[in-house]
Formats: structure tokens, C-alpha cells, sequence
């Protein structure tokens, strides 16, 4: 069995989980919590599909999970962009 915290991959999304919160954390209270979620959530589960990943033995399934997790960075990337469209962040309440 394969040991995650040793993938370079997974050390990097880690990092990443930590400049989403970073980022969402800067968004008005009253603004949508909801896409703060799924963008929060998305973060954590792009590093978690390769975590599942290694508690399996199969090296055929690591490129199926780094394929599911690719689509769910295009996700994040999409929520993200989003949030700067509508002007979401970098904004407080008054």
C-alpha cells in the first residue's frame, strides 16, 4: 500500500486547501454561502480522491482518481471564477 503524505501531488493540493480558505475567508458574511461551500468543499476533495487512492492496491485506479480529481479542480476553477465575477470577495459588511 502507497502512503499519500509521501505524493508531491498531494502536498501541493494540500497547500491549496489553505488558499481557498484563505480566500473564502475574506468574503462578506452575508454574501452566498453556498458557493463558499461547494469552493470550500471542492478544495478537500480533490486531495481526498488521491488519499482514497492509496488505501487501494490497484495502480490502474491512481489514474481514474487523478482524472476525477483533475475534473474537480476545473470545478473549483469555475466556482472561483465566479465569486470574482459577481465580486464576491475582498468585500465586508458594513
Amino acid at each position: 500500500m502507497r502512503t499519500f503524505r509521501n505524493l508531491t501531488i498531494w502536498n501541493n493540493l494540500r497547500n491549496l486547501v489553505k488558499e481557498v480558505y484563505t480566500f473564502t475567508q475574506k468574503f462578506s458574511s452575508s454574501k452566498d454561502y453556498g458557493l463558499i461551500s461547494q469552493i470550500n468543499r471542492y478544495s478537500i476533495l480533490i486531495p481526498a480522491n488521491i488519499t482514497e487512492d492509496c488505501a487501494k492496491s490497484l495502480n490502474k485506479n491512481l489514474g481514474r482518481l487523478l482524472q476525477i480529481s483533475l475534473g474537480s479542480l476545473y470545478q473549483l476553477e469555475h466556482r472561483i471564477i465566479l465569486c470574482l465575477d459577481l465580486k464576491l470577495s475582498v468585500q465586508t459588511d458594513s
